[in-house]
């Protein structure tokens, strides 16, 4: 047998002393309040703009390497504080290292939305605990409203998704029952679902949702169609993405709010961020999905609104905005961390220019302050919301691009976006997302997403395609990789 190279004992231990090093950079942002003089502005001016013309130095294969297993590592690092004091809920709170449930009852976000994204990662041990607790304890049988679309994305979502990879059948029968106890919120006037639904009495609330909401579950219930032989789940979800583009303008654009018992908009403000933006996604990734070419002519009518209307060439590089409707007229310059899923779907539907101008737009906007904001005016290219979530979308952008390209500039995006998440983010027990970009502060809040998207996405980007068969696969909104023939392997 080789014997193992007697450094290979300390990398582990090396790993985290370097990581443990990176968090701990000083921080040179100013505060959130920190007034600046007029020279100092001027410096502070001037070094935005050299941060935004850096070139990025090309990742090696080596290099790529290495970047995955530092990912892997961090996964378990996440993992591990989770296991240790949030165990059995739905999330860890990272700074209070204490557990936080979003109803009255757990429903395992984290290990539902962390199961694929564990398996993917070759990481066994973690999978097959997260497997264990999830088919001896996740229960849908409880008397609490949940919102539909998030249960929806992550929950039913994930269950299939890992169903598909491990072949556990226990999984699959957790996702049918959720799926059914969610099919009332399609019972409303117009077959736009309702925002909430209860679990165990399949009453429903909240008339006002969004399209976001209406129009993003159509891949998950028709993949449990396929999966158990029953129409219903695709056909109502179908049903729901139909209406939400039935109400959108002659221009193909939806606006941000509808009252689903009517179908009229009680807010008609267009743009690709939250709340709209995986709308659009889902017209694109029906087709891919299932083929349906119906779900093709609204996206190729949509998209062509999108381009027409939202985008805007504005501060030297491409941006999307926001407008009205009915009238395409620009109301707002603002662009953020959820709009920048945007280069994925261009890049998906074949608009690599568009694709590859507005990413460049994302590296800007995250030099701004080394950390992207929640939202950005791009005209002034100030700060409008400055949180960050530890979102994952400008992370899955350079994914697909560099899928799509091949080119290791992409590559060279996600280290520099690796490299700032871990240095402001890492805790003692996961990481954290943070109230102010600009001065850093974290807050107690890790989302089960960072497991299921912004982990998964970093690990792809630097793994060797063989990790994932990208053209096999369509991701759904949570990146729970999902693939037809609909078969466990």
């Amino acid at each position: 047998m080789k014997q193992p190279n007697r450094f290979s004992l300390f990398q582990p231990a090396l790993r985290g002393l370097n990581i443990a090093l990176l968090a701990a950079l000083p921080l040179f942002a100013h505060s959130a309040g920190a007034a600046e003089t007029p020279v100092a502005a001027k410096a502070s001016a001037h070094a935005k703009a050299t941060a935004a013309a850096t070139p990025l130095r090309p990742v090696s294969e080596a290099e790529a390497a290495a970047l995955a297993q530092q990912v892997k590592d961090e996964v378990r690092h996440a993992w591990h504080g989770y296991k240790q004091y949030a165990w059995g809920h739905d999330a860890l709170s990272p700074l209070s290292k204490k557990p936080r449930d979003w109803y009255e009852h757990s429903l395992l976000m984290t290990p539902v939305d962390a199961l694929d994204t564990l398996m993917i990662m070759g990481l066994k041990e973690e999978a097959d605990e997260a497997r264990e607790l999830i088919a001896q304890q996740l229960n849908f049988d409880q008397d609490m409203y949940v919102q539909n679309f998030e249960i929806t994305i992550r929950l039913l979502g994930g269950l299939i998704s890992a169903y598909q990879i491990s072949g556990d059948a226990r999984l699959l029968d957790k996702a049918e029952d959720l799926g059914k106890r969610l099919l009332p919120v399609f019972e409303s006037p117009t077959g736009l679902p309702y925002t909430h639904v209860n679990l165990r009495t399949g009453k429903v609330r909240g008339k006002l949702s969004n399209p976001a909401e209406t129009g993003t579950l159509v891949l998950e219930f028709g993949m449990l169609s396929r999966l158990t032989g029953k129409p219903v789940y695709f056909e109502k979800s179908k049903r729901a993405l139909v209406a939400t583009y039935q109400a959108a303008s002659p221009l193909g654009l939806v606006g941000s709010t509808i009252d689903v018992e009517t179908g009229r908009w009680t807010d008609t403000g267009a743009h690709i961020g939250g709340g709209i933006d995986s709308y659009y996604e889902y017209l694109n990734k029906c087709w891919r999905l299932f083929g349906d070419m119906e779900c093709k002519a609204m996206w190729e009518h949509s998209i062509e609104g999108v381009n027409k209307a939202l985008a805007d060439q504005r501060s030297g590089g491409l941006w999307y905005g926001h407008a009205d409707m009915n009238t395409g007229i620009r109301t707002k310059t603002q662009y953020g961390a959820l709009d920048a899923f945007m280069p994925a779907l261009l890049a998906l539907g074949g608009d690599m220019k568009r694709a590859k101008a507005l990413q460049e737009s994302g590296l800007r906007m995250w030099r701004l302050h080394g950390v992207e904001p929640e939202s950005l005016d791009y005209a002034s290219m100030t700060v409008q919301s400055p949180g960050y979530a530890l979102r994952p979308e400008i992370v899955e952008s350079a994914y697909y691009l560099h899928h799509y390209t091949g080119n290791p500039r992409y590559r060279a995006m996600g280290r520099e976006f690796w490299q700032s998440f871990v240095r402001y983010c890492r805790t003692e027990a996961g990481y954290a997302a943070l109230k102010d970009v600009r001065s850093k502060e974290q807050e107690d809040s890790m989302e089960s997403f960072v497991f299921a998207e912004t982990f998964k996405y970093f690990y792809l980007l630097f793994a060797p395609k063989s990790a994932l068969n990208f053209d096999g696969v369509t991701f759904n909104t949570e990146a729970h990789p999902l693939h037809l023939p609909a078969a466990a392997h």
